[in-house]
């Protein structure tokens, strides 16, 4: 199978495409565009979370515990937190990443089990969504797609890597459909990625449809702004009186009046 090298460079060389067709193709800010690159590049990691004690479970957990309280800045913003209460959360995620995260994976998890599946990173990309609040709907979806690019292409080169070429053609090892499956060996470990797929998408589907209503009324107190801007009102009652009389409230000299 890839090693740990072979995983980032797949990864940071996809993230790149990734972030450049952002940019260059779909018109994303070039700091947006660049945060999408490098977290397709570090998910790449990821799926070696089952791997045991080692480089890659010590760097996947150790970026995660460091990128998701950053990621949730904005939505400890909407939440109305002072920079304390941000500092102290913040810490908390941190700590709960770092060493529960750890420990869970450590003790309940199988190499090449679940988080070596589709499922797996379709929950990587929710709680991405979830974690990463923007005023742009469609900023939302291109970082938790940059996830799922990142934890798929993981999974993508452990299969490419299970076919060697032999004496007599391709050979395809056992550990051939391990890791791009969608559902596993054991039953547990499949209702609990489902379980958590369909909850974290109802989140998600809430979420995005308050997002959007909410990115729709600043759209439209934008143009009302800009409208304003060039098309003040008058703000003084008697000013929005016209300055002319009608025609026919106009004082009109009648036919049978005669001068002396």
């Amino acid at each position: 199978m890839p090693g740990f090298r072979a995983h980032i460079i797949g990864s940071s060389v996809v993230g790149a495409g990734y972030g450049a067709a952002a940019w260059y193709l779909g018109g994303m800010p070039p700091s947006t565009a660049a945060l999408g690159a490098g977290l397709c590049a570090v998910s790449g990691m990821l799926p070696d979370l089952d791997s045991g004690p080692g480089v890659p479970l010590r760097e996947s957990v150790a970026f995660a515990a460091a990128v998701t309280p950053m990621l949730m800045i904005s939505r400890f913003q909407e939440w109305g937190l002072p920079l304390e209460a941000m500092i102290l959360a913040g810490a908390a995620i941190y700590l709960a990443v770092r060493f529960g995260l750890s420990w869970l994976v450590e003790n309940h998890s199988k190499h090449r089990g679940m988080l070596h599946s589709v499922p797996a990173a379709a929950i990587a990309g929710q709680i991405t969504f979830l974690a990463f609040a923007s005023s742009e709907p469609l900023h939302r979806y291109y970082i938790s797609g940059a996830v799922v690019v990142g934890y798929l292409t993981h999974l993508v080169l452990d299969e490419i890597w299970a076919v060697r070429q032999g004496l007599f053609g391709p050979k395809v090892k056992k550990s051939f459909g391990t890791a791009l499956k969608f559902i596993g060996p054991e039953l547990w470990p499949n209702l609990a990625a489902y379980a958590l797929v369909i909850v974290l998408g109802a989140f998600s589907a809430g979420d995005a449809h308050w997002g959007e209503r909410f990115a729709a009324m600043r759209q439209h107190m934008h143009h009302a702004a800009h409208y304003q801007q060039y098309y003040p009102q008058p703000t003084h009652p008697a000013a929005a009186q016209p300055t002319y009389q009608p025609v026919y409230q106009q004082p009109q000299q009648q036919s049978w009046q005669f001068r002396r």
